[in-house]
């Protein structure tokens, strides 16, 4: 349960990403929504920073000493 609470972080934050450095929503996109979401540039700044720390997150699959399994 909790890889798979884990894989959904990520894909949000990935989404944040998108939004952040592209003004881009892949979820709206998948889902029949409109995809292009405009934004102030410091909401851009940390949409940004939350994709990394996304990013940053998928090494906590491979490290069994954390709590995450």
């Amino acid at each position: 349960m909790a890889k798979f609470a884990l894989t959904l972080v990520i894909i949000g934050a990935l989404n944040w990403l998108l939004v952040g450095l592209f003004e881009w929503d892949l979820v709206s996109a998948l889902l029949g929504g409109d995809s292009h979401r405009e934004s102030s540039g410091l909401s851009r700044v940390i949409y940004t920073i939350v994709g990394l720390c996304g990013i940053y997150c998928v090494r906590f699959y491979a490290d069994d000493r954390r709590a995450v399994r």
